[in-house]
């Protein structure tokens, strides 16, 4: 991709310095204190992560080979504007991914994984209750990736983790007040059940509805913020 780093500095996870300036950074997209479409200051996220500018810029390159910041040369890191398609077609691959994964999880399904996903679903249950809108969406995600899991398929569970990091580090400001959390809780209680007795087609049915219902109500959202008189995205 354009401006991209070199592949031979980015063969291994950030250490380090450069470790916690990338953890720090990611942080900040998931809660929108680094807005879609804007420049990123390395002074500013320096002084902010309390440390130097050098370990700050190798966790952009990071941050940039996995997608979630741009860089222009000569100009700097932005955070990736808001793209309505992007968002549309990760809502697509999701469902293919998560649908073939489920199918796996339900013929793997033994009594120690159905205890496994009620906990990610207790957890998501009990966020829902509470006030703080980022742990409700966190806990959203980690239902997901629970039941992804239990399939015991390493390759599709690591590009699931990496299409709910698009979301939710790109756009999870955003999506937070797009997206029905409630009714989130509703569809993974009947997917749970529907798991539980072993009705594949039913549970497939659950959470085909589920995941098109979300993209429908987040895309939405989405274009209504787009479209907002003034709105700089």
């Amino acid at each position: 991709m354009p401006g991209s780093p070199k592949r031979s500095s980015l063969r291994r996870h950030p250490q380090g310095h450069t470790q916690k300036a990338y953890q720090g950074i990611r942080r900040m997209l998931f809660h929108n204190e680094l807005p879609p479409g804007q420049k990123i200051a390395y002074r500013d996220l320096a002084e902010r992560l309390n440390m130097s500018q050098t370990p700050v810029i190798q966790a952009l390159k990071w941050l940039e080979f996995q997608q979630l910041v741009r860089h222009e040369p000569h100009r700097g890191y932005y955070t990736a504007p808001i793209s309505i398609k992007e968002v549309q077609e990760i809502y697509d691959l999701r469902e293919v991914i998560e649908l073939d994964l489920l199918s796996k999880t339900i013929r793997r399904v033994d009594p120690g994984k159905l205890e496994t996903l009620q906990s990610a679903l207790e957890e998501h249950a009990a966020a829902a209750r509470e006030v703080y809108l980022y742990e409700r969406l966190l806990k959203d995600m980690e239902f997901h990736l629970a039941l992804a899991r239990l399939a015991g398929c390493t390759v599709h569970y690591q590009t699931l983790r990496n299409l709910f990091d698009l979301l939710y580090l790109k756009y999870g400001g955003t999506l937070l007040f797009s997206t029905s959390l409630s009714r989130a809780d509703a569809d993974h209680q009947a997917l749970f059940k529907k798991i539980a007795a072993q009705e594949s087609s039913a549970a497939r049915q659950v959470l085909r509805k589920h995941i098109r219902r979300v993209k429908a109500h987040v895309v939405k959202g989405l274009k209504q913020m787009v479209a907002a008189p003034g709105r700089d995205i």
